[in-house]
């Protein structure tokens, strides 16, 4: 809501939002710098990264294996095990569509039953950014279609407790993928 001396918005939590300037902003993502009032009173300006969602997809095949894929993530230098996933676009209806889309670009795949798993906030004092998690099952083949940088990603298939024990240990550092893999992992054990 509009404070009544017209000085910006308050939130239910008590913090005041007075101004926003963009500091940087391309295709990807946008950085704002936000002049507020906290709500002990004091003023300050929150720097965050406004990005779109993205999604990550747990897709589990009639022999209870795990689609993975390993490539080279850029941002953290190094070659990585993930879930096929990937960023909601504009021409997407929703996260859902992102998904499915995502899916069968990554991996070659459709799957026939779908599910959400739930969502994680991974950076949630520098971002807004929410990756939203599926549950594909009745998977079926196709033509991959991976694009610009994706050159480099392999989609392989291992069981279930291998991909467990990956992110036990680590080898899993993408948040949206150890966090799917745990909560399948916690469903079926009960």
């Amino acid at each position: 809501m509009t404070l009544a001396d017209g000085r910006g918005t308050v939130s239910e939590s008590g913090w005041k939002l007075l101004r926003t300037d963009v500091v940087h902003k391309n295709r990807w993502f946008e950085v704002r710098a936000d002049a507020v009032i906290r709500p002990d009173g004091g003023r300050d300006v929150y720097s965050h990264v406004v990005a779109p969602g993205s999604v990550t997809v747990l897709a589990l095949d009639g022999a209870g294996r795990v689609v993975l894929t390993r490539q080279w993530i850029y941002t953290h230098g190094s070659v990585q095990w993930r879930l096929p996933g990937g960023g909601v676009e504009a021409d997407d209806a929703d996260p859902f569509a992102a998904a499915r889309r995502e899916f069968a670009e990554e991996t070659g795949l459709r799957a026939s039953t779908w599910e959400p798993l739930g969502l994680i906030h991974s950076a949630d004092s520098l971002s807004n950014h929410v990756d939203r998690i599926y549950l594909a099952t009745g998977l079926t083949g196709h033509d991959q279609a991976l694009g610009p940088g994706e050159a480099d990603l392999v989609v392989t298939r291992l069981p279930f407790e291998e991909v467990l024990d990956l992110v036990r240990s680590g080898q899993v550092p993408h948040a949206g993928s150890a966090h799917a893999v745990l909560t399948m992992a916690l469903r079926l054990s009960r």
